[in-house]
């Protein structure tokens, strides 16, 4: 017996001798030495786009049918295709609009322009069949040179809109310019040729011109106080046709397109997880959330990606609209979506930037979100609750603390600036209460993560550098060590921190995917645009 005794007192410290020795080999969060392998920006990608309609003359058979089109005055315009392209024209005045497609308020839409002369106006028109709505948003040209860029917006009874959307750039060397006339003359740019391009943002919208190099700003708009596209009911019954207007004139078009798009810059990335925090890693592939970016709030948009760690293949898969049940499909963002394998559903926690839409009807708070159906391909709708977090607060975390039984999220709070706050629940989607934090340090992009068997907070900053803190106490464990950071001297530095431990087998131990916050230029007003994508791999 007494044998036996001291048997297991040698074999019990041997174990808790070799669990000590065992964590104080492993490597510790600010160990890790990360080291840039890639960076992209990636503005309208056509090859990461997701197609939603196509007007594509090299394959038209049937022309009336397949793209019907409709006059709205005495003079007709002539409308064939000749060889692989659309040619529209009329010598006196004519206003067509030519079907190609359904609607959505979050798509790219993008008109690929080989010729245009005379004068007149181009672009789309949505509105349901019988035209009670029209909401047209055009450019207008003259001599095959852009004049300005108008957005309207009729009903049956009134013109609720008619005005100038136009944006004027500063030409080279003339700072200070504010003449249309002078601005335009004095960019090449300005010619209507290329590709005309409308990202529609729910609430708003940009228009864009792309000839040689970046697609550049000739238009932006806030629409929503006379009609709210995020409507479901406009949704299911608005139609998309591209429309011209002539005094004169003849335009040829190579391809009509509406697609679902990478916008012009990714942010607010957060890997797809199961309840526990661990990453999903399926077909090989981390899953993220970004927010698809447009100019400001409430513009961006909720995107899905996908990629292979090992190599620098990011690829968007699909987005994600919410749904709280009144009416309106949300672009909410900055959300974090995990596959809990015991309720058999995907669930997940937003940010409702969406409110600032209706700052004066609506607060900004986070929403419990939950979906039966796989959100992360093609075009996705989440059911969105409150749960009772409202405020300034955005960026959440949650997980299952399987060891502590409850659910904790990890969040950004206003504390005079944004600071990393952590809460806990019973429930995943009701009842939480803060049990540490706030941090002193500006905090945004909060995360938890499993590093070696133990959770461990992450945070970017407005210092340059992105904080360790420990878990659930928030106590500060050092900083993320990287070779080459995702800012310098001019840009932000509040980014999002995104460690990932990937599993045995793989060529490193940590994967992590950060974006920067350069901002797209020519964008008027508030503009939180950045950014470009930065991949690490540490060991």
């Amino acid at each position: 017996m007494l044998r036996f005794k001291l048997f297991s007192t040698f074999a019990v410290v041997s174990l808790v001798f070799f669990f000590n020795f065992t964590l104080q080999g492993q490597t510790l969060p600010h160990e890790i030495n990360f080291v840039r392998q890639a960076a992209q920006r990636m503005i309208f990608d056509e090859n990461q786009s997701i197609l939603l309609a196509r007007l594509d003359p090299a394959k038209i058979v049937g022309m009336s049918a397949m793209h019907p089109a409709r006059h709205y005055l005495n003079g007709q315009s002539d409308i064939r295709v000749k060889g692989d392209k659309l040619v529209v024209s009329c010598s006196r005045p004519a206003q067509t609009a030519i079907w190609f497609g359904g609607f959505n308020p979050f798509a790219t839409y993008t008109i690929n322009l080989s010729s245009c002369s005379g004068v007149g106006e181009i672009g789309f028109e949505f509105s349901d069949a019988d035209h009670k709505e029209q909401f047209l948003v055009t450019a207008i040209f003259g001599d095959s040179i852009l004049q300005d860029v108008k957005l309207k917006i009729k009903t049956v009874e009134q013109t609720m809109v008619d005005e100038s959307i136009f944006v004027v750039q500063e030409a080279e060397g003339q700072a200070g310019t504010s003449s249309k006339k002078d601005a335009v003359a004095a960019d090449e740019g300005a010619k209507m040729r290329g590709k005309l391009i409308l990202q529609m943002l729910g609430s708003g919208l940009v228009v864009y011109l792309q000839h040689e190099g970046l697609p550049q700003v000739i238009g932006q708009s806030d629409f929503n106080q006379y009609i709210d596209l995020r409507s479901i009911k406009r949704i299911s019954s608005f139609q998309s046709a591209l429309f011209l207007s002539f005094q004169n004139g003849e335009v040829g078009v190579n391809k009509v397109e509406a697609a679902l798009s990478t916008g012009v810059g990714l942010a607010d990335i957060r890997p797809i997880s199961y309840e526990n925090g661990d990453p999903l890693l399926d077909q090989g592939r981390l899953w993220y959330t970004m927010s698809i970016r447009g100019r400001g709030l409430p513009h961006h948009l909720q995107g899905v990606f996908s990629l292979n760690p090992t190599v620098f293949d990011l690829k968007l898969e699909g987005v994600i609209l919410f749904d709280r049940n009144d009416g309106l499909w949300r672009n909410e963002i900055a959300s974090h979506i995990f596959y809990d394998r015991k309720a058999k559903c995907w669930r997940g926690i937003t940010t409702g930037f969406s409110a600032y839409a209706n700052p004066d009807k609506e607060k900004k708070q986070l929403l419990a979100v939950e979906s039966t159906k796989d959100p992360r391909f093609g075009f996705s709708v989440m059911k969105a609750v409150p749960f009772g977090v409202v405020g300034d607060i955005e960026d959440p975390h949650i997980l299952f603390d399987e060891h502590a039984k409850k659910w904790r999220i990890l969040t950004c709070e206003n504390h005079d600036g944004y600071k990393a706050v952590m809460l806990e629940s019973e429930v995943w989607n009701k009842g939480y209460q803060k049990i540490s934090g706030p941090v002193s340090h500006n905090s945004t992009g909060t995360s938890i993560q499993r590093i070696n068997g133990r959770y461990y907070c992450f945070s970017g900053s407005a210092e340059g550098k992105i904080f360790i803190y420990t878990y659930p106490d928030l106590k500060e464990a050092g900083n993320l060590k990287m070779d080459l950071p995702p800012w310098d001297i001019s840009s932000g530095t509040r980014v999002w921190p995104n460690v990932v431990q990937l599993p045995e087998g793989y060529p490193f131990r940590f994967a992590a995917l950060m974006m920067d916050r350069y901002n797209y230029p020519g964008l008027q007003g508030p503009n939180w645009s950045y950014g470009a994508l930065y991949l690490y791999h540490g060991n």
